[in-house]
């Protein structure tokens, strides 16, 4: 059996173990921060046509990971808009092409509403640049501000 990739709100039974996930990898060090809070924004995710939204790699009923589209995740730069959020594959899962296949969804569904740049921050530029990311802004030392260019 081969993962699929669906739009979080396809299968919303996975929207609590998404929350986990993005939550564990990126927000557990921050104050006041929670999965709770993180299914709540997954919840604004409503219409596979719009920003926001999320999808979701499965394989049966395991969620193997799932990256967002947001209208902004750099309050220095509301200009950049929208941006890709919140891309995790679970650990046992990495290294497999989940992660590729997630980002490769993400850009074909930006492009079907008509999005013609997706900019995103990371610390991996490595992996987004095989996917055809270029650099966009330095940020501090080791951080990427980078972008997709999707015309």
């Amino acid at each position: 059996m081969s993962p699929t990739i669906h739009h979080l709100l396809e299968v919303p039974q996975h929207r609590t173990v998404v929350a986990e996930l993005i939550h564990e990898e990126f927000w557990l060090p921050v104050p006041g921060a929670s999965a709770s809070a993180m299914a709540e924004r997954l919840a604004k995710a409503q219409r596979p046509d719009a920003v926001p939204l999320c999808l979701v790699a499965v394989q049966g009923d395991e969620v193997l990971g799932a990256v967002n589209l947001v209208d902004s995740d750099d309050d220095d730069h509301p200009e950049w808009t929208p941006w890709l959020a919140g891309m995790v594959v679970a650990r046992e899962w990495r290294g497999r092409g989940v992660g590729s296949a997630l980002v490769r969804r993400l850009l074909t569904a930006s492009r079907q509403i008509g999005i013609e740049r997706v900019y995103f921050g990371t610390d991996g530029p490595a992996f987004y640049t095989r996917l055809g990311a270029v650099h966009h802004e330095a940020s501090q030392r080791g951080f990427w501000f980078m972008r997709f260019d999707l015309n």
